[in-house]
C-alpha cells in the first residue's frame, strides 16, 4: 500500500476526536484492508501532497463513516521518533448522529470513554495522549 510521503519526506496524518454528551468518544476498529488491520482509533488518515490538512481530516471522517463533522480546533500535535510519521489531531462536533461506515476502512463503531479506551487490548499506541489533549480542550 502506497503511502503519500509529504516534502518533509514524512507522512502527515489527521484525527478527528468526537465526543457524545455521555463524555464517549467515537473511534472506529479499522477493516482488514487499511493500515494497521483490526485496531481501535480515531477516523482518520492520511493528508495527500498539496492538501489542507483540516480538509484531510474532513475527507477522512466522511470517507470512513458516511458522516459529516465540524472541525472545532486543533488540539494536538505528535511527532513519531521510530519512523516518519507525523499526526495533528483535531477536536470535532458531529453533524448527525447517522453513519453509513465505508466496510473497506471500518470494520466496527465504538463509543468509549478514556478510561474504556486506555484499557482496550487494540487501541493504538498515543491514543490516549490524543484523549488527554481531546479532553482539556473540550473543557473550554
Amino acid at each position: 500500500m502506497s503511502r503519500p510521503l509529504q516534502e518533509d519526506g514524512r507522512l502527515h496524518g489527521v484525527l478527528v476526536g468526537c465526543r457524545r454528551e455521555d463524555g464517549r468518544w467515537l473511534m472506529i476498529r479499522r477493516s482488514a484492508h487499511v493500515a494497521a488491520p483490526g485496531m481501535v482509533a480515531f477516523p482518520g488518515g492520511a493528508v495527500e501532497p498539496g492538501e489542507d490538512m483540516a480538509a484531510a481530516a474532513m475527507r477522512e471522517f466522511r470517507e470512513e463513516l458516511g458522516a459529516e463533522a465540524a472541525l472545532l480546533g486543533l488540539v494536538w500535535h505528535f511527532v513519531c521518533d521510530d519512523r516518519p510519521l507525523t499526526l495533528w489531531g483535531y477536536l470535532g462536533r458531529l453533524a448527525t448522529d447517522a453513519f453509513d461506515p465505508d466496510p473497506a476502512e471500518v470494520s466496527e463503531v465504538l463509543w468509549l470513554n478514556a478510561e474504556e479506551a486506555a484499557a482496550h487490548p487494540d487501541v493504538l499506541v498515543n491514543s490516549d495522549k490524543f484523549i488527554a489533549a481531546l479532553e482539556a480542550a473540550h473543557r473550554f
